[in-house]
């Protein structure tokens, strides 16, 4: 029997690359409502936190409604063009089909991305099928509550490893009582995914398999 039953992915940073499109909505937001732009170099380590949390910090404001308003003017972007900027990494296609022929293994994506947003995706680089669900996040829903929604609906079990890039990830997965491993193509380093222990430490897509 496998050790895990269900392996459940990030998407930025661990499936696929989002810095264009992340940059480019992101300074979208910003411009709309007088802020300076930022380059890539400022925004691309902000890439996997919920966007409220990063819009407060390159903004430095508390408000609340005002941080909503940036959020809609970054999807406004990114739901006309920025989600088509996203680039596969190398090997998670063959990683995921490999796993889809592995018995007793489900597989499920948990990201803070809405999950329409997070659907169009995973389709355009024809991975959607892969997964038995997209779960997303929205302002105010942290991950470790969207994992918890998908053990109370039996969604996925306690033998579900979280697999992502970033410390929030990692600790999601440890509120909730799961396993979870990171990734070290993407935007967390092995420093960052060493502090919150995760089972595994993957460097590439293909290690993956070797734990199933």
């Amino acid at each position: 029997m496998p050790a895990y039953d269900y392996l459940v992915f990030d998407l930025d940073g661990t499936l696929s690359d989002p810095a264009e499109g992340f940059v480019n909505s992101m300074n979208h937001a910003l411009l709309a409502f007088d802020y300076p732009t930022r380059p890539a170099s400022e925004l691309v380590p902000h890439i996997g936190p919920p966007l409220e949390i990063t819009l407060a910090k390159l903004t430095g404001s508390e408000d609340g409604p005002h941080i909503q308003a940036l959020v809609d003017k970054y999807r406004e972007r990114y739901g006309a063009s920025g989600y088509a900027e996203n680039t596969l990494y190398p090997g998670i296609s063959e990683m995921l089909e490999r796993l889809s022929q592995k018995d007793g293994i489900r597989l499920g994506v948990c990201t803070s991305k809405r999950a329409d947003f997070a659907e169009r995706i995973l389709k355009q680089f024809g991975l959607y099928h892969y997964f038995e669900f997209v779960s997303g996040g929205d302002v105010g829903i942290a991950k470790w509550q969207q994992l918890q929604r998908l053990l109370a609906d039996n969604r996925i079990s306690k033998r579900a490893l979280m697999i992502g890039d970033r410390h929030f990830d990692l600790s999601a997965a440890a509120k909730n009582q799961l396993p979870s491993a990171g990734v070290l193509w993407g935007y967390g380093s092995r420093t960052e995914l060493d502090e919150h222990g995760p089972a595994h430490l993957f460097a590439h897509p293909e290690e993956i398999l070797n734990i199933i």
